[in-house]
């Protein structure tokens, strides 16, 4: 495999970004995968990370900041090079992305039941806040 380069995504990875994330399970049935690309590009604030090789798709990282804290979302890897280094290096490209921008917190949800991705995060410094997430729908969901 060529040492994949990580760069902003780009109009022509739209097919394969959607792929990879239903592929590494990071989907889900009530959030659309094109809709939510299009709304991270639109903004100077946010921005979707990938790692290519001159052939495909391997991981992704959606990352969006505030001005004060940074929300990381959709990291994925294919599920063929899972356990590669390639999760460590996209969320080490978001992580510089912010410090490029003077954002100085990360903050991600991990599902409870998600022991492997806790560890994978852990791993990297990442605490439990023990905090508590709360959501209200506002608006008709997208799809």
């Amino acid at each position: 495999m060529d040492e994949p380069l990580i760069r902003e995504m780009r109009d022509a990875d739209t097919d394969a970004v959607v792929a990879l994330w239903h592929a590494a399970g990071v989907s889900r049935p009530w959030n659309d995968p094109v809709t939510d690309l299009a709304f991270a590009r639109r903004s100077p604030h946010a921005t979707v990370l990938v790692a290519a090789d001159h052939r495909r798709i391997l991981a992704t990282a959606m990352v969006g900041e505030d001005g004060h804290r940074d929300w990381v979302y959709y990291v994925a890897v294919d599920p063929a090079h899972q356990g590669t280094g390639l999760g460590a290096a996209v969320m080490e490209a978001a992580e510089g992305w912010l410090r490029r921008r003077g954002i100085w917190k990360v903050q991600l949800l991990v599902r409870a039941d998600n022991a492997a991705t806790r560890h994978f995060y852990e791993h990297r410094g990442y605490q439990d806040t023990r905090t508590l997430c709360l959501q209200k729908i506002i608006g008709e969901a997208a799809g």
